[in-house]
């Protein structure tokens, strides 16, 4: 595992997933990817976040918490509360 807070679940064929990616890469922020369909197995995860639905991009964060489709604004949100709590 990288120094990244978070996962991001995703697919190759998730146009979503290539803008959020894009995004998050332009401002530099860091990330691990998961590709559901080369790891099926980590499907799960992302059902489990989404109500029994494999909707990606999927996010979740080393506090345990997931996004589903979130902005780059919601995800610094997000970072910028992990790193007030210190996680």
């Amino acid at each position: 595992m990288s120094d990244a807070q978070f996962v991001m679940y995703t697919t190759p064929w998730c146009g979503y997933c290539k803008r959020l990616k894009s995004q998050l890469d332009r401002e530099g922020i860091a990330y691990d990817i998961v590709d559901i369909e080369q790891q099926p197995e980590t499907a799960a995860i992302v059902e489990s976040a989404n109500n029994g639905n494999q909707t990606v991009p999927t996010l979740v964060y080393t506090d345990g918490t997931a996004q589903t489709n979130p902005s780059v604004a919601q995800v610094k949100a997000k970072l910028d509360e992990l790193e007030q709590l210190g996680a």
